[in-house]
């Protein structure tokens, strides 16, 4: 009699339950980093991916003294980018000597893609470049699969190129396609820093694989074959002969902290310690900042009748208190009031938001402060905020009844989003505009602790300076400012750095260790800068004085960016002198001219694009460009590169400018709003090739916060 089952679903969960699948592990599995970095077993990687948008730093020790400083960023769901920085004792060969071997620093990047995800039939595949630049130390090419089974097994199988085809390798299957795949050319690397793409998945291969336990929520068992040999380390008796087989666990102590342990080989003992966070997990919730006031409805024209009407206009003993109080409130939201303009059913309102990441929170604070103050008869509010510098985007226009109504409404956040009007605020008339007495002069200033850091150089992978600053801005009218610092290091070693530079190149950068050497007092920068609107959708700006550390000149810069669009186009043109190694008011005679023109598209979901085309401070000219992931709580990641018509050799080495950028919030940290950031610039090495001034001012970050679509992406905060 043959068996009924009822439905094909039921079927499938049927044959899936025979399997020994699950859709749905009941135990939560812990995705552990391998040894470089990324999700996998021991040393051998797997096909999985860290949640979108974490950000892990793995570092890694081995009992033979090496170790592995790993920062992975999960860029987007199926995309993964690792930066690495390693070192490997008694490896370098000395120059000049025979058998003399010192311990060797490299740094190197990776690049993962999930080619498939993992369901309840297939595994998860993923392609990886390890190491895929410079002097490939850690280069590899691999493809590999990952399936769990249960709640509890992870089972991993792949193939790898390169490093990762040294043992039982075979001939590469590749040279199917065509016979030049079954050899890897050698590698010279020269200068360091080249892509050497016609090394990438050629040569010999081999398989590796592995499996994982979950014993318990924080506990993970691991074994793997290994196809790694370490050939240079065993040829350089960094390590012994090391068998095929590696086993290891992880334990989260935490979450965002774990520890592992592992047997490489047989004989050599590791260790690592893995930190992970995530942008969009603060550790403060959704924050800690006080509640808004709120919306304040206005009276019956019958009890308060002279307010419904323009009988107010003019009436000093009227307007004075009004914007007394608006004031008032302002301050008490972190906001300060700089200009107005009052009539019988309009108020304009410029402020300045001192305290809010999100410009769109600082409008909603503002608008409530408006109502609660305003007389009756003013229907239209326009709120403009102004920038630090003195510049105004995009006013937003709206209708006090639409406040009034949608409060409480549980779509009036985006109600308010469709209703609001948004306008450039250079088509406003300034000319009734009426400043608040103690909006200028402005002048400010603070004292504190100052650092400046230098990381990941070939010798040492971070230098540090610590001191104290005196810091002082004054601001006499909207938009010229001046400001500047004097500063003195009290300890550090950025002094230290003594390696040869290896360009060719006008030193506009490869002197950085004699600016970083003075012992006394020193001015970081002390400038005058005036920033304008020259039209709709123009922004400008001018700057003279001392404008870094190294450099001081003139620089104008202007931007072109209309209110909706997502593209934005600028120029930019300095001309400097080299400043006195003492960083005093002194100059030397090396002079530069830099001019750029720069595009920047916000991409949509937090990616924007930078490409910036023209000559820089050496004279070599070329195109930098930078992507960037930005986060609605203020968090960014991005990376960098230029390219310019100079050699590697002459470059030296590196042979071209890369980095990342990191930008954390302090409101991410401590749950209360704020304005501040801290910028963290890895940057493996600088030469002289690709050289930009390091300006304050420039106008797109300032710019584009205050505009669509950045302020409507965070319109989500206005009722905050």
């Amino acid at each position: 009699m043959p068996l009924t089952i009822g439905g094909t679903g039921t079927f499938a969960r049927a044959l899936a339950l025979a399997a020994g699948l699950t859709a749905g592990p009941a135990l939560a599995q812990t995705l552990s980093n391998n040894s470089y970095g990324v999700p996998g077993l021991i040393d051998m990687p797997s096909a999985q991916m860290q949640p979108n948008g974490e950000l892990t730093t793995t570092l890694q020790v081995l009992s033979n003294a090496s170790g592995r400083v790993q920062l992975a960023f999960q860029l987007t769901p199926r995309l993964q980018g690792v930066f690495r920085y390693g070192t490997i004792p008694n490896f370098l060969p000395v120059a000049g000597t025979v058998n003399s071997f010192e311990r060797t620093f490299d740094r190197s990047f990776d690049v993962r893609y999930q080619l498939l995800t993992e369901n309840i039939w297939r595994p998860a595949v993923t392609i990886g470049l390890q190491d895929f630049g410079g002097t490939s130390l850690f280069g590899a090419e691999y493809v590999v699969a990952t399936k769990t089974f249960r709640d509890r097994w992870t089972v991993t199988g792949g193939i790898g190129w390169g490093r990762l085809g040294t043992r039982g390798n075979f001939t590469n299957p590749l040279g199917i396609i065509d016979s030049e795949f079954e050899v890897r050319p050698a590698l010279d690397f020269g200068v360091g820093g080249d892509f050497e793409p016609d090394q990438w998945f050629q040569g010999d291969a081999a398989f590796f694989g592995g499996v994982q336990y979950q014993f318990n929520d924080r506990l993970v068992l691991k074994a793997e074959y290994s196809s790694d040999l370490y050939v240079e380390e065993q040829d350089q008796g960094v390590v012994g002969e090391l068998n095929a087989f590696n086993f290891g666990f992880d334990y989260e102590v935490r979450t965002g902290l774990s520890v592992g342990a592992y047997l490489l080989g047989g004989r050599e003992v590791g260790a690592t310690v893995t930190f992970a966070l995530n942008p969009k997990r603060p550790a403060n919730g959704s924050g800690l900042e006080e509640a808004p006031l709120p919306i304040t409805l206005r009276p019956a024209r019958a009890t308060q009748p002279d307010l419904w009407t323009e009988a107010w206009v003019g009436n000093g003993s009227v307007e004075r208190p009004v914007t007394d109080a608006l004031a008032v409130l302002l301050d008490d939201a972190g906001l300060k009031l700089i200009a107005y303009n009052l009539d019988g059913d309009t108020a304009e309102v410029r402020f300045r938001n001192l305290r809010y990441g999100s410009t769109s929170q600082a409008i909603g604070r503002a608008a409530r402060a408006m109502t609660a103050t305003m007389p009756a008869s003013v229907e239209t509010f326009v709120l403009v905020p102004i920038s630090q510098n003195g510049l105004t985007g995009t006013a937003v226009v709206l209708r006090r009844s639409d406040l009034e109504a949608l409060e409480f409404d549980p779509t009036g956040t985006q109600q308010i989003e469709a209703l609001a009007g948004l306008v450039d605020a250079a088509t406003l008339n300034d000319e009734d505009l009426i400043y608040r007495d103690d909006a200028f002069p402005r002048f400010d200033w603070s004292i504190g602790p100052y650092t400046a850091i230098t990381t990941f150089d070939p010798d040492n992978p971070l230098r540090i300076d610590l001191g104290v600053e005196v810091a002082s801005r004054y601001e006499p009218i909207r938009g010229l400012v001046f400001r500047g610092a004097v500063r003195q290091r009290l300890i550090g070693n950025r002094d230290e750095f003594d390696r040869e530079a290896g360009s060719l190149l006008t030193p506009v950068r490869t002197d950085s260790p004699e600016f970083a050497n003075t012992a006394g007092p020193f001015i970081p920068s002390l400038t005058a800068s005036y920033f304008f609107r020259p039209g709709k959708s123009l922004y400008a700006r001018g700057s003279f004085g001392y404008l870094e550390t190294q450099f001081a000149g003139v620089s104008a810069e202007v931007l072109w960016k209309p209110t909706y669009s997502r593209l934005a186009i600028g120029a930019e043109v300095s001309r400097v002198v080299q400043r006195s190694f003492d960083m005093d008011f002194n100059l030397q005679t090396l002079d530069a001219t830099t001019a750029f023109v720069s595009g920047y598209l916000d991409h949509g979901n937090g990616f924007i694009s930078q490409l910036d085309v023209g000559q820089y401070l050496a004279g070599d000219r070329g195109a930098t460009f930078t992507l960037t992931r930005e986060f609605d709580n203020g968090w960014a990641i991005g990376a960098f590169a230029t390219l310019t018509n100079v050699s590697s050799e002459e470059f030296g080495e590196g042979a071209f400018d890369r980095g990342i950028r990191l930008t954390i919030p302090l409101s991410w940290v401590t749950g209360r709003p704020s304005r501040r950031r801290q910028v963290l610039l890895i940057q493996p090495i600088q030469r002289d090739g690709g050289a930009r001034l390091n300006l304050n001012d420039r106008l797109f970050p300032m710019v584009r916060d205050q505009t669509p679509p950045d302020l409507t992406d965070e319109w989500g905060r206005f009722w905050r």
